[in-house]
């Protein structure tokens, strides 16, 4: 099949999803900051999609909370190992660029995760919505921070169920 792509419509505006044979290996905003690092997008050819848009519409009904899509985002062995540690961060939770870069060993790393973070080729399905800065305030954002608020309170539980945490 090769490398291809598709378009698809979400709350947060068009979702350009790119794949690889069975792989997602890209998804990205409409007016992405930061341009996909591949050769191409390939051609647009919609088939072989539909698994990981009916994931995406069940997430944004608030009716899925983990995906289950083939991943194979690319990137260094560096930015491989700080998108594993996104999918590590649970829904509805968030992690700073410094608890991160603890968890990968390396406790001055932050600047270097923030920087992994951003390049980060498969928005939503690889959490790096759920990285807030050392503060708890929102930081960039590839999709700009108005999609990262609206992802984050997507993720709150509702208020009637705040009661049952405690």
């Amino acid at each position: 099949m090769g490398v291809r792509h598709t378009i698809t419509g979400s709350p947060v505006g068009d979702l350009t999803l790119v794949a690889d044979g069975a792989a997602l290996i890209g998804l990205y905003f409409a007016g992405h900051s930061r341009n996909p690092r591949l050769p191409s997008l390939g051609p647009r050819d919609d088939s072989g999609f539909c698994d990981v848009i009916t994931q995406l519409d069940e997430y944004f009904a608030g009716a899925r909370t983990t995906f289950s899509v083939e991943l194979a985002p690319r990137g260094s062995a560096f930015e491989l190992a700080v998108w594993h540690q996104l999918l590590e961060i649970p829904y509805g939770a968030t992690r700073t660029y410094g608890q991160l870069a603890v968890a990968l060993g390396d406790p001055g790393g932050a600047q270097a995760v923030g920087n992994a973070n951003g390049w980060n080729p498969i928005s939503i399905i690889v959490p790096c919505h759920r990285v807030v800065g050392a503060d708890g305030r929102l930081t960039g954002y590839a999709g700009g921070l108005s999609r990262k608020r609206f992802l984050l309170a997507l993720e709150e539980p509702p208020a009637e169920d705040l009661g049952r945490l405690f």
